[in-house]
């Protein structure tokens, strides 16, 4: 089959291309998947480059919170995998066969549904959707059938955005009548963000570009705070909210701008009902914050650190999937064997780059790729 391998840290060159790869073969309990669709991650961007230290901040590592390195090479990257069963192994009813369907994907320790405490993801700890076929675990594999959506916007509503928003959400105890700061707005995270925030019936306030206002209103954000104008953030929130402070912040950003969150929270304390809470599952603006711990404790802020999610939140997840509930924001479609243009595309990011990169095999191209890409 065609697959691209990463083949050690470092640059896009560290990623091959072949066409010669072995099918997987299926182990018990396993589906086979011909794969049409995957949704590319920024994780798979720092994951190629080492970019998750954990103790010495000039540190180039890979995901490893089981205590050990997982990220083997060669790796077949891509989390959020969308395709269509075509065989099964032992224990898996051939009914499956045929079935289309998107990926929790999660590498789960054991069988506990609501809690994940050593998260490992396919494509990092195991190979992963840049290929042609996956092998992947039936029970993990979840049937979507929404005539509606196409392959390619069946895999940009892929758990490790989704799933990692709802997590955030859910540890921070976020609730209806919330108002919620979602920064890194107009990515997959931020994008999921938004939607849930409305599903639940929280308030979301995106912090975005102000070229991306009219496509996050749409999507759901109550008000677009401009990025460019950070000198009076909390003027920004006070104009916005009628002078009501953030109950909530839903952080991918981090570095610098993590006080001027806590900020958003903290200026009106008596107007409170709740707890100042942050949830963090990035760190695009930089991974050091400076933060005067006197603030952290004495605004009794909470603080929640986010790394994917749990099984009921997959199944709540393709509940809204199957319901309609959840929308598709899918940018462009990139060619498998085009992926090093995808991760430069990735990271250039344009003034109109909103919601997921998908990739689709080049030989599904015409079917599931084309009709979204940029060209």
């Amino acid at each position: 089959m065609a697959a691209m391998l990463l083949t050690g840290h470092g640059g896009t060159d560290q990623l091959v291309y072949k066409t010669d790869v072995p099918v997987p073969e299926l182990g018990p309990g396993e589906v086979l998947v011909k794969v049409t669709a995957t949704a590319k991650n920024n994780t798979d961007r720092k994951a190629r480059e080492g970019l998750y230290p954990t103790k010495d901040k000039g540190e180039v590592t890979s995901f490893q919170m089981g205590g050990s390195a997982t990220l083997t090479f060669p790796r077949i990257q891509g989390a959020d995998i969308a395709g269509h069963v075509v065989a099964v192994g032992e224990g898996v009813s051939e009914a499956r066969i045929g079935q289309r369907g998107l990926l929790d994907f999660n590498l789960y320790a054991d069988q506990r549904r609501d809690i994940n405490l050593t998260p490992d993801y396919y494509g990092h700890g195991a190979d992963g959707g840049f290929a042609e076929y996956v092998a992947l675990p039936s029970d993990q594999f979840y049937e979507v059938q929404n005539p509606e959506l196409a392959d390619a916007e069946l895999a940009a509503m892929g758990m490790c955005s989704y799933q990692t928003a709802l997590h955030m959400l859910r540890v921070a105890g976020v609730q209806a009548g919330e108002r919620v700061l979602v920064t890194g707005a107009s990515g997959g995270v931020g994008t999921a963000l938004i939607q849930l925030c409305r599903i639940i019936g929280a308030i979301p306030y995106a912090l975005s570009q102000q070229d991306k206002a009219e496509a996050l209103l749409k999507l759901g954000a109550e008000a677009v705070l401009d990025r460019n104008k950070m000198d009076d953030f909390t003027g920004q929130i006070k104009q916005l909210t009628g002078n009501k402070p953030i109950d909530a912040v839903m952080d991918l950003v981090g570095g610098e701008m993590t006080d001027l969150f806590i900020d958003s929270m903290i200026f009106d304390m008596k107007a409170r009902t709740t707890y100042p809470r942050l949830s963090i599952a990035g760190a695009s603006g930089g991974n050091l914050s400076e933060i005067m711990w006197t603030r952290i404790y004495l605004y009794q802020v909470q603080i929640f650190g986010v790394s994917h999610g749990t099984r009921e939140e997959a199944e709540q997840l393709i509940d809204w999937i199957r319901g309609g509930q959840l929308k598709p924001v899918l940018h462009a479609t990139f060619k498998l064997s085009e992926l090093h243009q995808a991760e430069d595309y990735f990271v250039q990011r344009g003034s109109n780059y909103l919601g997921k990169i998908v990739i689709v095999p080049d030989s599904e191209w015409e079917t599931h790729g084309k009709p979204f890409s940029l060209n």
